[in-house]
């Protein structure tokens, strides 16, 4: 496992995400302990550091799992990532100290403002936050203070600039490097010398699984690489890039991903040729842009499994009804699409300020046809 040096330590090029573990039902609220301590121990005996989490991830189980299967580690040979969303709690001090607890620890290695957005930002720079973490850090309760963006370039420029962070996390993957504004993001933090963590590498799986004639232009090029490791190496061939975060919830992806981050090889210029062309194939089929983080599902109050429905809607749109009945019927959730009542509360919590609502209507009128 390649490691880079980040101001006093070395931490893994390759950081493990605990969002996407296997639970025990369609809430994501109860993670499978046994499955998801398999995927961490390997991940840990295969040279990764970095774990990073969240206070509302799984409901608060991501934290609890990932405390408790790494207490039996020494607690100087990894480093812990976690975060604070003001959409989700006001009290940053009641948080914290409960994060403590449920990592079984006595400090956050790193510590993030969590998914600043351009309608948040003003809220979290008036709460205080910032400022209570800061002395948090002063303590030694925090080493290092961040923020994660799913914000503008500028919203992101103006949070950057309004303290004293030691890093940065953001959404960044070849699709939107090409077709979004992820070049940017990059370029206005490495203009400013802060070291960037990369959250949805492979866009929440989407980047896995391409189209066939995409495929086949990758697989030609590169045989033995997987669909998933081009995602990875694109990312890690840039510079200023600390950590990419995958969220690996089997021990094939652990495999896979560490044996792409165990050589320093990156994308020549024609792979890179080859990948962008790919990816312009690719992009005739990608119509939502869904990264499956589920920060809609527990607020839905019909219980709809939001991503799951978004993820049949963009096969319909790509390949037509056929097998829609199926498709549905096979997806595990409470609600169904036809039972959203359009009262938003999905699109405020969503990062990519999807129209889930307008989506839901259009997928529960392909169903009643």
């Amino acid at each position: 496992m390649i490691k880079k040096t980040y101001k006093d330590v070395q931490l893994s090029t390759l950081g493990l995400g605990n969002m996407r573990f296997h639970t025990t039902d369609s809430t994501g609220a109860h993670i499978q302990y046994d499955k998801a301590h398999e995927v961490i121990d390997l991940a840990y005996e295969s040279g990764i550091n970095y774990f990073d989490t969240a206070h509302v991830y799984n409901s608060g189980d991501s934290e609890r799992c990932l405390g408790e299967a790494m207490k039996k580690y020494p607690r100087d040979s990894f480093y812990v990532a976690t975060k604070f969303n003001i959409n989700a709690s006001k009290d940053y001090r009641k948080t914290f100290a409960e994060q403590l607890e449920r990592l079984q620890t006595d400090h956050i290695d790193f510590y993030l403002v969590h998914c600043i957005t351009d309608g948040n930002v003003d809220e979290y720079l008036a709460s205080g936050l910032v400022d209570f973490l800061e002395e948090k850090r002063a303590e030694g309760k925090i080493t290092y203070l961040g923020f994660s963006s799913h914000a503008s370039t500028a919203t992101l420029e103006r949070f950057a600039d309004s303290h004293n962070f030691d890093f940065a996390q953001i959404q960044l993957n070849y699709y939107d490097w090409y077709f979004g504004n992820a070049k940017n993001e990059y370029e206005a933090l490495v203009k400013r010398n802060i070291p960037i963590t990369v959250m949805e590498p492979v866009r929440g799986g989407r980047l896995a699984e391409l189209t066939p004639d995409a495929e086949a232009m990758l697989k030609e090029a590169h045989p033995e690489w997987s669909i998933s490791s081009w995602a990875m190496r694109f990312v890690k061939s840039l510079p200023g890039i600390q950590v990419v975060l995958s969220g690996m919830n089997n021990l094939e992806q652990v495999k896979d991903n560490v044996a792409t981050f165990s050589s320093d090889d990156v994308l020549s210029a024609e792979d890179q040729k080859i990948l962008e062309e790919a990816c312009r194939l690719f992009k005739k089929q990608l119509t939502i842009p869904c990264t499956a983080c589920k920060y809609c599902v527990p607020a839905c109050p019909m219980k709809i499994n939001i991503p799951e429905f978004l993820r049949v809607l963009n096969d319909v749109k790509a390949n037509g009804d056929w097998g829609l009945q199926g498709k549905i019927a096979a997806i595990e959730s409470d609600g169904q699409p036809g039972d959203c009542i359009g009262c938003g509360a999905c699109r405020v919590q969503c990062p990519q300020s999807l129209d889930i609502p307008a989506f839901m209507q259009e997928l529960a009128e392909k169903i009643s046809k």
